[in-house]
């Protein structure tokens, strides 16, 4: 695994809607990022995280592994000027345990469970589970569609 990745280089998001802050590691299958719960989030529902906001950051994690295929080379070098877009094509299960609050540190981990490339998109199957201080946050099941433009 890779140690401590920019996530601008594997997502096209932005504030407010970026919901990861780093990658802490990164390999084919596996994805682990971190993610800072401030106050001026968008998510942010009496001093918690709500449950979409949860979903974004899992889905926001889990799309980095496909994504990498994307943005980065064979020789892990950055590809210039590659614009894909990518969404949740379907929740198969979530299970949210707590929502944390402003000023937790959220840990979240994506496994690649299944994926189907088309040379034109790609869609996986992801399982994740989001923690802060050691609690279970979230745990599910993502499938995603991703696709160069």
């Amino acid at each position: 695994m890779i140690k401590v990745i920019d996530i601008h280089n594997y997502l096209p998001h932005q504030k407010p809607m970026l919901m990861v802050d780093v990658i802490l590691g990164i390999d084919e299958e596996n994805v682990e990022t971190a993610f800072a719960l401030r106050e001026d989030n968008i998510f942010i529902e009496n001093g918690a995280l709500c449950e979409a906001g949860l979903i974004e950051n899992a889905a926001q994690t889990c799309s980095a592994i496909v994504a990498r295929s994307y943005l980065i080379d064979d020789e892990d070098q950055d590809r210039l000027n590659v614009d894909v877009i990518g969404f949740i094509s379907s929740i198969k299960t979530i299970k949210i345990h707590a929502l944390p609050k402003t000023g937790c540190d959220i840990t979240t981990r994506a496994h690649l469970e299944s994926r189907f490339d088309t040379g034109t998109y790609t869609t996986c199957m992801m399982s994740c589970s989001s923690y802060c201080n050691g609690e279970l946050l979230l745990e599910g099941e993502i499938n995603l569609f991703i696709q160069e433009r």
